[in-house]
């Protein structure tokens, strides 16, 4: 996991003891961690060699270079648990403003790391494909991929943020309200090839006979891909939300054991 620092610095805003720290998060995401990656490189292996091919011409247009498409097997699932890690950093946001408890902070905590770890995943993958099908890395006029690169922006801001500036309430409030803003993009990013045409392709299309959409095998290879990033989505967050946990506990017991030598 991204380390992002201690949870309290020096004379920062002391958080509200948590209740209590199940030993069995770390145990699960670690297993759910390794599950996830093995089948992450098992459906790799599976979409370079086994999953159909794309005609050259499909759904009324041409792929300059369809073999490539396979990168989407990594590519849409890592974009899809992008979505994710922002609905976790937005609900670790919201719920920071609410009530100020140390359970929100871990989950903005965690929504960040893991914004961070998927939006990566994406704007890594999707300049391999693009070199292959559109000769260049990188389009400035598509807007998915400009408003995903910004969306990956924000969660390299939040990270270094909490990892260089102090960690009092005031920090805090604007890191979330910058959370909350990154939130907002989701929509139009999930929306941008729909509302604006632009080079990238809204979905897969096939032939089968008269129709027009994703093949079923396809489909099959996408859905168990998304799965298994899901699983690895679920390890990681158990392992992040874990340690800020512990963190919280450690910097809290320190505060109350200073607070007993002072007094």
């Amino acid at each position: 996991m991204v380390d992002c620092g201690s949870v309290m610095g020096n004379g920062g805003h002391h958080p509200r003891r948590l209740s209590g720290v199940k030993m069995n998060f770390r145990d699960s995401g670690h297993a759910l961690t390794y599950l996830g990656l093995v089948g992450i490189v098992f459906v790799s292996i599976l979409g370079l060699d086994y999953a159909p091919g794309l005609k050259p011409c499909t759904g009324g247009g041409c792929w300059g270079s369809p073999e490539a498409y396979r990168i989407l097997y990594l590519h849409a699932p890592f974009a899809w648990c992008s979505f994710l890690s922002f609905c976790v950093l937005f609900y670790g946001s919201l719920m920071w403003y609410l009530n100020r408890s140390e359970e929100a902070w871990i989950y903005f905590q965690s929504g960040s790391d893991l914004g961070l770890i998927f939006g990566l995943g994406v704007i890594t993958s999707g300049p391999i494909w693009a070199s292959a099908e559109w000769g260049v890395p990188w389009d400035w006029a598509d807007m998915r991929l400009n408003s995903f690169g910004l969306l990956t922006a924000i969660a390299v801001f939040l990270v270094y943020s909490r990892q260089s500036q102090p960690d009092t309430q005031q920090n805090r409030d604007t890191l979330a309200a910058i959370g909350l803003f990154g939130y907002v993009l989701v929509p139009i990013t999930a929306g941008a090839t729909k509302w604006w045409r632009n080079k990238h392709p809204p979905h897969l299309v096939v032939e089968s006979g008269d129709t027009v959409g994703m093949s079923p095998e396809i489909r099959t290879f996408l859905l168990i891909s998304f799965g298994l990033m899901c699983i690895l989505f679920t390890g990681l967050f158990l392992l992040s939300n874990k340690r800020y946990r512990l963190a919280a506990e450690v910097s809290s017991r320190k505060n109350e054991i200073d607070q007993e030598g002072i007094s």
